[in-house]
C-alpha cells in the first residue's frame, strides 16, 4: 500500500499533456458548438485522435497502441473534456469500458484479435451493462445468454450505452444463471455491424453531452461461439465491477476538465465585465466565487492523479476511484453554476459556452455509478479495512 505520491508529471507525462491540449485547442474546440448544438458525432477527429496513440493510450505497442499509463489517460480525458465533453466521453468509454476488459481478461487469441483495431480507431468500443430495469442494480441482469453447444444465444436488451449507435465492437453482459445471482453472469466480446439479432435504438435526446452518441441494444436470439465470451461463464459481475473502478477515474478526470472550462471562461469573462465602473472581478464576492473554484478543481484532479497512480501501481484503488469520481463530479456541477452565476443573465443564454458546462457536468453524477452509489462504494470500502 502506497502513503503517498509524488503529484508531480513525468516528462513524458507532460508531454502527453501538452500534445493533447494542443489538439483539443485547435482540432476539437472548433467542433464544440456544432457538437452540441446539433447533436454532431464527431467521427472526422477518430483518425486525428488515433494517430497521437488516444484511442488506445495504455493499451501495449505490441496490439497497435501507445502503451502510456493511466495518469497520462487521465490527463488526455481532462484535456478534451476542457474543449468538448462529448468528445472525451467517446474517447474515455472507447479506451476504458471497452478495450481494457479486453486487455485485463481476454485471451490471447481475443487482444490480438481485437485490440489493434480498437487502437487505431478503426473500430469503436462501447461497454453494455445497464439495462430498462437494472441501472445500479447491476447483479440482477435480464438479457440472458444460453448454452446450446459451442454457442450461446442472447435475447434482452441494453440501455444507456455510450457510443452505441457507433460501436463496432461491445462488451456485453448477461445473465446465465438466475439463481446465482451476480455469480451467474457472464461477459462477452460483440462484434456489432451486420450481427445477425443485434440491433440499436434511437439516438437518446440528452440535456448534456450531445455529441456522445447513447442508444439501446438489443439482442434477439444471436448467436455467438465460446471464443466470444470474455474471461470465464460466471466472471462478468466480477469484470464489470473491475471495469467500472478504471472507468471511474476517466470520469473523475472528465468532470476536471469541464470544471476548468467554467473557471478559465469565468477568470476571463470577470476581467472584460464591468458594473459601477469597475471589472466585476474586483468584487470579492466574484473572487470568492473564483477561488472557490479553482481549490476544488485541484483537489478534484489531485484525488484523480491519485486513484491513476494506484492503478499504474499495481495496487487497489476501487476506493480511491469512486471518491475522485463523487468529489470531482459534484465539484464540477458546482462550478458550472458558479460559472453562469458569474456570467450573469449571459451565463444563461447559449451564445456562452458555460450553459453548455453545467448540462456536461451534471451526467458525470450519474452514469458509472451515481453519486449515491459512490458514497456506497466507499463506505463499503472503508467498512471491510
Amino acid at each position: 500500500m502506497l502513503d503517498s505520491f509524488d503529484f508531480d508529471l513525468s516528462e513524458e507525462q507532460r508531454l502527453v499533456r501538452q500534445t493533447a491540449k494542443d489538439f483539443a485547442a485547435s482540432e476539437v474546440a472548433p467542433l464544440a458548438r456544432k457538437v452540441d448544438h446539433e447533436h454532431y458525432f464527431p467521427k472526422e477527429l477518430i483518425p486525428k485522435l488515433s494517430s497521437l496513440g488516444f484511442m488506445g493510450v495504455f493499451t501495449p505497442e505490441a496490439y497497435g497502441g501507445a502503451e502510456l499509463d493511466y495518469v497520462s489517460y487521465g490527463v488526455v480525458v481532462e484535456e478534451l473534456a476542457r474543449m468538448c465533453a462529448s468528445t472525451s466521453v467517446i474517447v474515455s468509454a472507447h479506451n476504458s469500458l471497452c478495450i481494457w476488459p479486453i486487455l485485463a481478461f481476454g485471451t490471447e487469441e481475443q487482444k490480438k484479435k481485437y485490440l489493434p483495431k480498437l487502437a487505431s480507431g478503426e473500430y469503436l468500443g462501447c461497454f453494455a451493462l445497464s439495462e430498462p430495469g437494472t441501472g445500479s442494480d447491476a447483479a440482477r441482469q435480464t438479457c440472458s445468454s444460453v448454452k446450446e453447444g459451442t454457442s450461446w444465444r442472447i435475447n434482452g436488451v441494453k440501455n444507456w450505452i455510450t457510443n452505441g449507435p457507433e460501436a463496432d465492437i461491445c462488451v456485453l453482459f448477461t445473465m446465465e444463471k438466475p439463481e446465482l445471482k451476480h455469480k451467474g453472469i457472464n461477459c462477452f466480446i460483440i462484434e456489432m455491424k451486420n450481427h445477425e439479432g443485434v440491433s440499436t435504438g434511437k439516438k437518446e435526446d440528452k440535456l448534456g453531452i450531445c455529441g456522445s452518441p447513447t442508444s439501446n441494444i438489443s439482442f434477439e436470439d444471436t448467436l455467438v461461439g465460446d471464443e466470444q465470451l470474455l474471461g470465464a461463464p460466471g466472471d462478468g459481475f466480477k469484470i464489470a465491477m473491475s471495469t467500472l473502478d478504471g472507468g471511474r477515474i476517466g470520469i473523475a478526470c472528465q468532470a476536471v476538465g469541464i470544471a476548468r472550462a467554467a473557471l478559465e471562461d469565468s477568470v476571463a469573462y470577470a476581467q472584460e465585465r464591468k458594473a459601477f465602473g469597475q471589472p466585476i472581478g474586483k468584487f470579492q464576492s466574484i473572487q470568492n466565487y473564483i477561488a472557490d473554484m479553482s481549490c476544488r478543481i485541484d483537489a478534484a484532479r489531485l484525488l484523480a492523479l491519485a486513484a491513476a497512480k494506484r492503478k499504474d501501481a499495481g495496487v487497489p484503488y476501487g476506493r480511491e476511484a469512486a471518491q475522485a469520481k463523487l468529489f470531482a463530479s459534484e465539484m464540477s456541477v458546482d462550478c458550472a453554476l458558479k460559472g453562469i452565476q458569474i456570467h450573469g443573465g449571459y451565463g444563461y443564454v447559449k451564445e456562452f459556452n458555460v450553459e453548455r458546462y453545467l448540462r456536461d457536468a451534471k451526467i458525470t453524477e450519474i452514469y458509472e455509478g451515481t453519486s449515491e452509489i459512490q458514497r456506497l462504494v466507499i463506505a463499503g470500502h472503508l467498512f471491510k479495512a
